[in-house]
């Protein structure tokens, strides 16, 4: 969810930091959003970290994938 406009990015990075995949790199209007990644034949088991980026805010989370 997002309370004022911006542009946004959201990206999956490995545990060494390289990026993986950009699931969005937009300008969003204020508003909620879903984004759906399948990680199925595109990831190997594993830690990966995802980033979201909106205007000057930045969150960094850990997700665990296995297969």
């Amino acid at each position: 969810q997002s309370p004022i406009g911006s542009w946004q990015t959201i990206k999956v990075y490995d545990v060494l930091g390289n990026e993986i995949v950009t699931l969005v790199d937009e300008y969003k209007p204020a508003g909620q959003y879903e984004v759906e990644f399948s990680a199925i034949g595109r990831l190997a088991s594993g830690i990966y970290f995802y980033q979201l980026k909106s205007g000057e805010f930045i969150q960094t989370k850990k997700m665990i994938w296995s297969k």
